[in-house]
């Protein structure tokens, strides 16, 4: 047993012996190639949404829930509004944002570098924009609004940006009349009529929606101007509020109400790693991919505001959806496996050749111990051959009996045994020849 075990190690010696330079340049290209690798992606990301009471917020929340379930945990702040998501984001304040469509002015120049340090994970819903108001009259255009109090949000906001594009479309100036609110606030002073109307921008769901929708004397302005609206402004959407939807008890709205929407679009920093920019896109689509008043199902997200450049990662998970690994196996597993293939590339293409030359080495390594012995051998067995001396009898025995004990010492893998032996064999053969030199002498 003790042999076995010997003769085992005695294999793997010679095996590292002989290997040592492998994993030495094996071990160069790995940290060569780690230097190209993308770092693990953070476990801690921010993202900036809107006030507490906005639907960005809420689906945030919804987010968040589903990537601590992949071990990532998404802080969720609020902000005023888009405006101040932005500048969150290009100051690394956030790593992902809500920013609605419209906020960014569309370059002059379609080909020139887009150097904003911002991609886009597509749209994630409608955003209607809302008018509700107070009053008997029915309001179908938004010059019905001139002279009128009106809430067209808080500074940083969203709202307030395309509520002022459109009230100044329709030449109606900024004054005191336009009241910087928004939100339940803005919901509040309509109802108790201390304002005419409020511009609110947000998804159905939204709890501020809700309450406009079911408080009494309150209506949605009804876009009779849509149309030209979407070829004013072409990341806004003409959308159908369906007669009956909010209640079908109630039946409200009592008849279709046609609205304008721009898209809720998810934006990232370019340097988000592309295993979180996917990450999300799985909640985005978990939370946003149902039907809804205003889309249908599978329809979000998508890449439907082109203000800010689609990330590759998303243009991806578009075309392909969930990267592979991610689709089986638990997040973290996923990524490291993914890391591993990017370093395990190079590895393989130096190993492939270096396996190929290893064997060779191998056995001229074994080989060379016996082969030494072999050349002492040769050159006694010439001396013995040609330049016989009797004097020298007992050097040529002394000779002979080392190479005879160098043999049986050493110490070769089992599969080269035979080696040794025929070794042996043949400095009994050179016995042989100087007995009968000896006895001729």
């Amino acid at each position: 047993m003790m042999a076995k075990i010997k003769a085992g190690l005695l294999s793997l010696r010679d095996l590292f012996a002989t290997a040592w330079w492998i994993i030495l340049i094996v071990g160069i290209g790995f940290v060569v190639a780690y230097q190209f690798v993308q770092p693990a992606p953070p476990s801690r990301i921010v993202i900036t949404t809107g006030s507490d009471s906005g639907a960005y917020y809420q689906f945030a929340n919804r987010y968040a829930a589903i990537l601590a379930r992949n071990g990532v945990t998404l802080e969720v702040k609020t902000s005023a509004g888009s405006l101040e998501n932005l500048a969150r984001l290009k100051s690394d304040e956030a790593q992902v944002g809500f920013v609605q469509g419209g906020v960014v002015e569309p370059k002059a120049d379609q080909d020139e570098e887009d150097n904003s340090g911002l991609l886009s994970l597509g749209s994630m819903f409608y955003e209607p924009v809302w008018v509700f108001y107070r009053g008997d009259k029915r309001l179908e255009r938004l010059t019905d609004l001139r002279g009128k109090r009106v809430a067209i949000g808080q500074e940083g906001s969203g709202v307030r940006q395309l509520a002022q594009q459109l009230l100044e479309a329709n030449e109606i100036p900024t004054g005191d009349h336009l009241v910087p609110l928004s939100g339940l606030r803005a919901a509040e002073e309509l109802q108790q009529g201390r304002i005419d109307a409020a511009f609110v921008i947000a998804a159905e769901k939204a709890p501020v929606i809700q309450v406009l929708l079911r408080s009494p004397g309150i209506k949605v302005m009804n876009f009779s101007q849509a149309d030209a609206y979407q070829r004013r402004f072409p990341f806004l959407t003409k959308v159908v509020f369906p007669h009956g939807v909010a209640d079908l008890v109630r039946d409200f709205p009592p008849e279709d109400v046609t609205v304008l929407a721009p898209t809720a679009n998810l934006i990232v920093r370019d340097d988000l790693h592309p295993a979180l920019q996917s990450l999300l896109l799985q909640a985005a689509s978990e939370v946003h991919g149902k039907s809804g008043f205003f889309q249908k199902a599978g329809e979000f997200p998508s890449y439907k505001d082109h203000m800010v450049p689609l990330s590759p990662e998303a243009g991806r998970y578009f075309k392909s959806g969930s990267p592979f690994l991610q689709r089986y196996l638990p997040f973290w597993l996923a990524v490291l496996i993914d890391r591993l293939f990017v370093l395990l590339i190079p590895i393989i293409a130096l190993l492939i050749p270096l396996l190929k030359v290893a064997p060779a080495v191998y056995n001229w390594r074994v080989r060379s111990k016996v082969f030494r012995s072999y050349g002492e051998l040769k050159f006694l067995e010439e001396d013995l051959r040609h330049h016989f001396d009797p004097a020298k009898l007992g050097d040529y025995r002394n000779r002979l009996d080392a190479l005879d004990e160098e043999a049986s010492l050493l110490r070769v893998p089992l599969g080269f045994t035979d080696l040794v032996y025929t070794l042996r064999e043949h400095v009994n053969l050179v016995r042989h020849i100087l007995d009968k030199k000896e006895s001729q002498a």
